[in-house]
């Protein structure tokens, strides 16, 4: 495997990463979940488009690892994000950290990790939060392993199936 790069993405990663986004998501999901849920999710929530748009979004800062010239992962960072629990205090959302099954256990994602949390304390964030499924235990496993700690919980609309996902955070001072 070739060197991987971790770097800010840019406006010009957007279609690379709207495409990855959507693959990684049926890559992870698509096997626990109905075909119809997974397409309307897909459709409404999760198009090329809107995921392009969040890109450019200043709200969201995106981080990316490049093997060559394409996006094998990256991870979506949300900056103008809370939710009960960490409210009052300066905090950043990773909202996902997606990696190609093809390149999973190389590293990218714990480079990923790396790159979120020293973003969230170069911004002097109090606290790094996140949400991920309660039936994704290698998720979860790695957010623990991490330092993250559930606090709570919120519900995750997939087509028609009402989820459960875990709220976990990691404080930083």
């Amino acid at each position: 495997m070739s060197d991987i790069i971790i770097r800010y993405a840019t406006a010009e990663d957007a279609g690379m990463i709207a495409d990855i986004s959507r693959q990684t998501f049926y890559e992870t999901f698509g096997f626990r979940n109905t075909k119809e849920n997974m397409d309307r999710f897909m459709r409404e929530q999760f198009s090329r488009e809107i995921l392009m748009d969040e890109v450019i979004d200043p709200a969201n800062i995106f981080i990316v690892a490049m093997d060559s010239d394409a996006v094998v992962g990256y991870a979506k960072l949300k900056t103008e994000s809370t939710t009960e629990g960490i409210k009052g205090r300066l905090a950043l959302e990773i909202s996902r950290i997606y990696v190609l099954n093809s390149h999973l256990g190389t590293g990218i994602g714990p480079d990923l990790m790396r790159k979120s949390i020293f973003t969230a304390k170069d911004m002097k964030c109090d606290v790094l939060w996140l949400g991920v499924w309660e039936k994704n235990p290698r998720a979860i496993a790695f957010y623990t392993k991490w330092g993250f700690e559930k606090f709570g919980e919120h519900f995750f609309k997939l087509g028609d199936d009402m989820q459960t996902d875990w709220m976990m955070k990691k404080e930083l001072n």
